[in-house]
């Protein structure tokens, strides 16, 4: 994998469009397997490191958790719960970056309610695609950046 020619990944995965994959293929796994999703969720890359911010999505058992003070009870399950789903959270980043991933660590946080992916790469992104992560980032529009509700998840009768 990697930026090797043939080991590119096509056109529409790179840059911005690559990203934003990437944030609505997190916020579907976090619906799927959590129950709920982020409200929104917004990816970030640059050379060897990648960056998925999830914000919002706390369930109503641990809005009653926290409010009763057991900060580190919820954020206990929630890092169980990344760690049973890192394979999977791996394997969708891997595929979308065609990049070998050496290290993942995920952290949430409360207050305001923030979750963080950190993956870091075997590799630095090539020129080209340093260029089209930049652009993206740079343009006028939310680029990387997906709403909860705009992401569906699939029937189970689907998968």
């Amino acid at each position: 994998m990697g930026t090797k020619d043939g080991d590119e990944p096509n056109a529409e995965r790179r840059g911005a469009g690559m990203l934003s994959q990437i944030s609505t293929e997190m916020v579907r796994l976090q619906k799927q397997f959590y129950g709920c999703g982020p409200e929104r969720a917004k990816s970030y890359m640059l050379d060897d490191l990648l960056f998925i911010v999830m914000r919002g999505g706390v369930l109503a058992a641990e809005q009653t958790m926290l409010d009763s003070g057991q900060e580190d009870l919820v954020g206990n399950f929630r890092q169980q719960f990344e760690n049973v789903m890192g394979a999977r959270i791996i394997a969708m980043v891997e595929q979308f970056t065609g990049r070998k991933i050496l290290n993942y660590q995920s952290q949430v946080v409360f207050n305001p309610d923030v979750v963080i992916e950190m993956f870091i790469f075997d590799d630095e992104l090539g020129a080209d695609r340093v260029r089209d992560t930049a652009e993206g980032q740079l343009s006028e529009e939310s680029v990387g950046e997906v709403r909860g509700e705009d992401v569906e998840v699939p029937d189970a009768d689907d998968q």
